[in-house]
């Protein structure tokens, strides 16, 4: 057996911290018995400001807490569940949403890094609300994105993602652990594009409020669609990024205009002045993913997924990999593997499939995707803000659902015997 000399345990020690370092996601636990000097605070409809002490304090009133009118979140009365028990007994635990408008869900001074968000509303709303995040009093905001899309939930569907840094759960339970640290100043903003007010809308931001390193990023996603895509053009899922950072991750939905395998296209990153031909090439769609061979089945891992959501209503042919109208969703996370820059980055991704004899044919799908990066601030202004129309997905039941909303609030006199 070979002797442990002082420098082999030297070099195993370095390198255990080197890991620890670069790739804390596999040491997350070890932060739990470190004192920290932080504060932690919860921004919700019950503390719209995460203020110290002042949690769960909405009581059962006409006029608005003066901090809701503060922060401008719409206040739509008693809330009549809590006409009974009154103050302390949930009486504001989610908000609406007014058709048009951009609300404020978190406004406050840094230094300070948020830990977890998590969300929900109703399935019909999943891309009717679009997410903004802005970092130090930017003008420009950092992560513009439909709700769903955001948390990994392509076509507006509420699915089952168990990845680490997205997490989506039963039904529709959006959770994001991705760290966003700032340094003066965040904003989160949902707007709401319907031509109609959203029914409930629940949230809740953990933050730390602690010091940030001079070599920490900002947090960045942006979401794209093209559809359909340009017949041999390549779909591009980022663009016109300058600055240094690290590229983290790829959420993709796509949905299928011809039969048969779709998946050949092959991801590209162009970094740090690539020309024609990318750095980063990968050899194909499902392989990119972490799957292979057309993916086979639906499976969620903690960096790599995939689900095809019309699987369930097809009724599988022999030799058939894919049918018109199939809509697929995917995502990677490089988080164990960032794909880092020191001055730009744009990602590709090819539509591609096959023809006859065994030859390659660009297709002309609807794909949409979320890019997901941290970079050096200031950023480039996203070159283009979608539409609803743009944005939506079609559905059977979508008048349906428009009209189903029940809205249970009516003037309540609390003085009045039940």
């Amino acid at each position: 057996m070979k002797k442990l000399y002082i420098y082999d345990i030297v070099y195993i020690t370095n390198f255990y911290e080197n890991i620890k370092k670069e790739n804390n996601i596999m040491f997350m636990f070890d932060s739990l018995t470190k004192l920290k000097k932080g504060r932690t605070r919860l921004f919700s409809p019950e503390n719209v400001y995460g203020e110290k002490g002042k949690g769960g304090m909405a009581d059962i009133t006409v006029e608005p807490q003066a901090e809701i009118a503060k922060i401008g979140q719409h206040w739509r009365g008693i809330n009549p569940s809590a006409r009974e028990l009154g103050q302390k007994w949930k009486v504001r635990p989610y908000i609406f949403l007014e058709k048009g408008r951009e609300t404020v869900l978190m406004d406050t001074d840094g230094p300070g890094k948020i830990t977890h968000i998590w969300m929900t509303i109703y399935e019909r709303w999943y891309r009717e609300l679009v997410i903004r995040m802005y970092w130090d009093e930017e003008e420009n905001p950092s992560v513009v994105c439909p709700l769903s899309d955001f948390f990994c939930s392509g076509w507006g569907k509420p699915l089952v993602i168990n990845s680490i840094p997205m997490n989506t759960n039963p039904t529709g339970g959006f959770n994001c652990f991705l760290p966003m640290p700032f340094r003066k100043h965040a904003k989160i903003t949902l707007e709401n594009i319907a031509p109609v007010d959203s029914t409930y809308f629940y949230y809740a931001i953990s933050m730390e409020e602690t010091e940030i390193a001079d070599d920490d990023l900002y947090f960045h996603a942006q979401f794209r669609r093209t559809n359909p895509v340009p017949y041999k053009q390549d779909y591009t899922i980022l663009d016109d990024v300058k600055g240094s950072g690290h590229y983290i991750g790829t959420q993709m939905s796509w949905q299928q205009n011809a039969d048969d395998w779709w998946g050949e296209g092959e991801f590209k990153a162009f970094i740090d002045g690539d020309g024609e031909f990318p750095t980063y090439c990968n050899t194909g769609t499902e392989d990119y993913f972490g799957g292979a061979w057309g993916f086979g089945e639906n499976f969620s891992a903690p960096f790599l997924g995939y689900q095809n959501l019309m699987e369930k209503t097809r009724i599988k042919q022999p030799g058939k990999s894919g049918y018109v109208g199939d809509r697929h969703s995917m995502y990677r996370f490089h988080i164990m593997d960032p794909i880092i820059f020191a001055e730009d980055i744009k990602v590709t991704i090819q539509d591609l499939g096959w023809r006859s004899e065994h030859r390659y044919q660009p297709l002309q799908d609807d794909i949409s995707s979320v890019a997901y990066w941290y970079q050096t601030e200031p950023h480039v202004k996203f070159a283009k803000t979608y539409t609803r129309d743009e944005i939506e997905v079609s559905r059977a039941d979508y008048m349906d659902d428009l009209f189903r909303d029940f809205d249970p609030y009516q003037p309540i006199d609390k003085n009045k015997p039940n």
